[in-house]
């Protein structure tokens, strides 16, 4: 592949970083993070080799759900800063070589949304198709909602007409209904007025809300069938893509493999650009639990094959809850075991509320295990602002938001965080040893040693291997079952990735098949060290405990450049 074809796609070599703006820097002392502290770090972010930066919900908003119940899709929550402040971030963060992409969240409103208090008036009020609606309650159950332990229903009653409103996160977030054409032209105009400012694309939420057919009771099939979620994903990629030529959708689709094809738009992938890989993450906390390759091995064989403008995103946690919920029950229980045995860790229980360096004891082996991993691996890589740290989370904040805590700048009072004290901070810092006394930026930038320099080498190195974002993933068979070893290919290149999940060492035997005859493999993470391929691609290869190589694949007589 020739560097040039990457340009149009270039979120296939991007590197991501999610950042909650509120929790991020806070420039004027009110204790709350803004667009303009978020600005005066966007050295730091090109510093660490990031090239799109993805902001969390910005919006005006009812304070009900961190920024996910919006009141205005088409302004700033004014404890965040103005639209100009937004201009002016986008601005330069273009300067630096970085994109900035925004969450968008439609699958629902606040119900303080001026469209909603509308919509309750009247059965006959023209906002009232905006959301779903039904004259009888729908059965549902607590396995139909999204927060059980909040909700027992996704139908509530509006005690003005009595009817019901179809609701799949909080009661307080009625779903909108995007099968009607006036919803979809809203849509439009808030994905068109964002992409004017300078936006390069959208995290889409909770897309399977999104796009799906919402069953009412009463409602004709035929015009239920009448709305095709899928044609209008494909509407939406296509409209999007007529406004700005390379904007992105990064889908969160937290579904098995054959759906999340599905949304991608098949074969043809005319629908979202990219997607989590969920399945992959999950199963890597299993690897990481039994210290066996085993569940990541299987989960990187069932990974379709995407088209060409088509990738996935490989991430260590989602920027809320750390899902388990596509392993099995027996499975689930075993991480949770090792890495959130006390119930205050859990969540619903599918998932954690924790970060990775305190479920790991901040073992830095495994640590960088898992983030060489994350970039070796065909796809996009994302980081959750503050993992290029190995900051904790601080489960005295309830829920969800205890991974969100601020941004952990110096070892100051406050973190560096904000000049104000602790006590006004719009969350409390962590304690202990992921505080900021311990985990912070200033102390790891001059440490060549530290979590951050290591983080910072693997983007460099992942940026000098753009092919890696191309390239297909075959998981090679041998017999050591802590080490995973995968090869990433195209056509004219490869690069070999071992991954020891286990606490000892291990030799490692592979047969690489179709490589050039006089082949060898470059060290490029380690001391540069060349080992030769023998006859019929067979090679055996050491790796430490809780070790990581990624070895290039270098034909006889060429120079890699690097």
């Amino acid at each position: 592949m020739r560097i040039s074809d990457t340009g149009d796609v270039w979120w296939k070599n991007a590197v991501l970083y999610c950042a909650d703006v509120q929790t991020f820097h806070d420039s004027d002392g009110d204790g709350v993070g803004d667009l303009r502290g978020m600005t005066d770090h966007i050295e730091y972010l090109a510093d660490l080799g990031i090239t799109c930066l993805w902001l969390m919900p910005l919006y005006p908003t009812a304070r009900k759900d961190d920024g996910y119940d919006i009141t205005d899709f088409f302004g700033i929550d004014p404890e965040l800063g103005t639209l100009g402040d937004f201009v002016e971030l986008v601005r330069t963060a273009r300067a630096h070589g970085i994109r900035v992409i925004v969450d968008f969240v439609m699958n629902h409103t606040s119900d303080k949304h001026p469209w909603f208090r509308s919509a309750r008036r009247s059965r006959e009020d023209p906002y009232r198709d905006y959301y779903v609606w039904s004259r009888t309650k729908p059965r549902s159950s607590k396995k139909d909602v999204v927060f059980p332990d909040q909700e027992d229903s996704i139908w509530q009653r509006d005690e003005k007409t009595g009817d019901y409103f179809l609701h799949h996160f909080y009661k307080h977030q009625p779903d909108l209904n995007v099968a009607n054409p006036a919803v979809q032209e809203e849509i439009s105009r808030t994905l068109g007025f964002w992409l004017e400012l300078g936006v390069s694309g959208f995290r889409v939420d909770a897309v399977p809300f999104l796009f799906a057919r919402d069953g009412v009771p009463g409602v004709d099939a035929a015009e239920e069938d009448a709305f095709n979620p899928d044609r209008y994903l494909g509407d939406v990629r296509s409209f999007v893509t007529r406004r700005v030529g390379d904007a992105v959708l990064l889908g969160e689709v937290n579904l098995p493999y054959p759906d999340q094809k599905r949304f991608f738009g098949g074969d043809d992938g005319d629908g979202l650009n990219m997607q989590f890989d969920f399945i992959g993450m999950q199963r890597l906390y299993l690897s990481l639990a039994r210290g066996e390759a085993a569940p990541l091995a299987d989960a990187l064989r069932e990974r379709p094959a995407l088209d060409v403008t088509s990738q996935w995103a490989n991430f260590v946690r989602n920027h809320d809850e750390l899902t388990l919920d596509k392993l099995t029950m027996p499975e689930r229980r075993e991480v949770f075991d090792a890495f959130g045995p006390d119930p205050d860790m859990q969540l619903y229980d599918r998932g954690l509320r924790r970060r990775l360096p305190p479920m790991v004891g901040g073992d830095q082996r495994r640590l960088r295990l898992v983030y060489s991993l994350m970039f070796s691996l065909p796809g996009t890589p994302v980081l959750f602002y503050g993992e290029e740290i190995g900051m904790g989370e601080n489960l005295d904040i309830p829920g969800r938001l205890a991974v969100r805590s601020p941004m952990q700048w110096t070892r100051g009072v406050s973190g560096g965080f904000s000049s104000a004290s602790r006590r006004r901070l719009t969350r409390p810092m962590p304690d202990g040893l992921f505080g900021p006394e311990h985990v912070n930026v200033a102390d790891q930038r001059r440490d060549p040693d530290s979590l951050w320099w290591f983080m910072r080498g693997l983007v460099r190195r992942y940026r000098q291997l753009p092919q890696s974002g191309w390239a297909t993933v075959q998981v090679l068979d041998h017999p050591v079952a802590s080490t995973l070893a995968h090869l990433s290919r195209t056509d004219d290149w490869a690069m070999l990735g071992l991954h020891n999940f286990g606490p000892d060492g291990a030799i490692v035997p592979l047969t690489l098949s179709d490589l050039p005859p006089g082949s060898s493999l470059l060290d490029v993470l380690g001391e540069r060290r060349e080992t030769p391929v023998g006859a019929g691609g067979t090679v055996e290869l050491d790796v430490e405990p809780y070790g990581y190589r990624w070895l290039l694949v270098v034909p006889e007589g060429e120079d890699p450049g690097l």
